[in-house]
């Protein structure tokens, strides 16, 4: 929406091997293994943060602090990583919404900015270009140019997955839940531990879709959430 009312190009871009960009703040290594062949029993110390440390995250983001504040942004006070300065002459700011290595950019020039992440601070950018995928969301213009953003490849996703786990299809109904449905008064046979990961799968990908603007489930993810942890057969 700012990026619409402000005039401003609207890019995706995402940073590959983001924690391998930084280095760790720690002193860290292992005695390496027979894996290692003829480094067997020698002392690895370990200089970038590789995936896995629990610092990593830190880390990169810490580098990813400074290059954005190199690069002359500021964090949102409502939020630390929602970046945005003045454009080159100040009529107008620019943003930068981060999502650990994802980048959502709306600016007048973003393929300036990429280019400064790629030459100046060598990182390995993917994806970059006009913005129509973004962290499971699709993105397009309608008839009349309004910017509509929709989980269209995210929810086709979750039907495959569900196929892929059961065999079928799922059942269409015109409803999230069906008229008089109460799922807390189920007394059917609770189901095994392959069943219970099984729901909870589908719990998370309803509630990233609900995340996305799915807001027509809002109420019915929310209630069989509640169930997660033990849920019974008649809850799927």
């Amino acid at each position: 929406m700012l990026a619409k009312l402000n005039d401003l190009e609207l890019w995706g871009a995402d940073i590959g091997n983001a924690y391998l960009e930084a280095f760790t703040d720690e002193k860290l290594y292992i005695i390496a293994g027979p894996e290692f062949e003829e480094l067997e029993g020698h002392i690895l110390v370990f200089h970038k943060a590789l995936y896995g440390l629990k610092s990593s995250g830190l880390r990169w983001s810490e580098k990813l602090h400074d290059i954005m504040k190199d690069l002359g942004f500021l964090p949102s006070k409502a939020d630390p990583y929602i970046w945005y300065r003045e454009n080159k002459d100040g009529t107008k700011y620019e943003y930068v919404a981060i999502y650990v290595d994802d980048l959502l950019i709306a600016m007048q020039n973003p393929k300036e900015m990429i280019d400064q992440l790629k030459e100046k601070f060598k990182l390995k950018i993917k994806g970059d270009g006009p913005l129509e995928y973004h962290l499971g969301c699709d993105y397009y213009l309608d008839s009349d140019g309004t910017l509509v953003a929709a989980p269209r490849k995210y929810v086709s996703k979750i039907l495959e997955a569900y196929k892929n786990m059961f065999g079928e299809d799922p059942k269409s109904s015109k409803l999230p839940l069906d008229k008089n449905n109460h799922p807390e008064l189920d007394n059917s046979e609770l189901v095994g531990p392959d069943q219970i990961q099984k729901y909870m799968t589908m719990i998370g990908q309803l509630q990233w879709a609900v995340t996305l603007g799915r807001f027509d489930i809002l109420y019915q993810v929310v209630s069989m959430s509640r169930f997660r942890l033990a849920p019974r057969a008649g809850h799927g």
